[in-house]
């Protein structure tokens, strides 16, 4: 069994989270799935808008989807955003047909996925933020699989040494 690829990005704004998710969303194909984990106000709607607006979808259409679980937006590749904070379980995210999305021809984003990393692929890249100060975060970046580790390894390649 491979290692996971692991990369940490430091955030001081708005505009360098845009930025880290232009740089994903340059990275991702079908099939990607993006496990977002933090604390509320972390920042993980932030990082979605950023990747849909790379991809061509307008950032004011994109919002957390707290209320109505999923959210499908039309871009380069199609996005489904889900937000499982409020789910009771991993049955009501498998209810939700979440298990044909994961498997389907898009980009899965998926808020609080703790809360169901046990119906998840294998390949997944896990992206833990944590906030640091009002405009600070950290995002940390595992990749799990092949695809996964693949897009951590180019990011740290890309990315802007200090």
């Amino acid at each position: 069994m491979e290692t996971a690829a692991e990369w940490t990005f430091e955030s001081t704004s708005e505009e360098d989270t845009r930025r880290l998710g232009t740089l994903l969303a340059d990275r991702l194909v079908p099939g990607t799935v993006l496990a977002l984990n933090g604390n509320l106000g972390a920042g993980k709607t932030r990082l979605v808008q950023a990747i849909a607006q790379a991809l061509g979808v307008d950032p004011a259409e994109v919002n957390s989807p707290t209320f109505v679980l999923i959210q499908e937006y039309e871009g380069r590749l199609p996005l489904y955003h889900f937000d499982t904070y409020r789910l009771k379980d991993t049955d009501e995210f498998l209810e939700l047909g979440a298990d044909e999305l994961l498997y389907a021809d898009g980009v899965c984003l998926i808020e609080w996925a703790e809360k169901v990393a046990d119906v998840l692929p294998r390949d997944v890249l896990e992206i833990k933020i944590t906030h640091i100060s009002e405009t600070a975060r950290r995002f940390e970046f595992t990749g799990q699989g092949s695809r996964s580790r693949q897009i951590v390894t180019a990011l740290k390649a890309d990315s802007p040494t200090d």
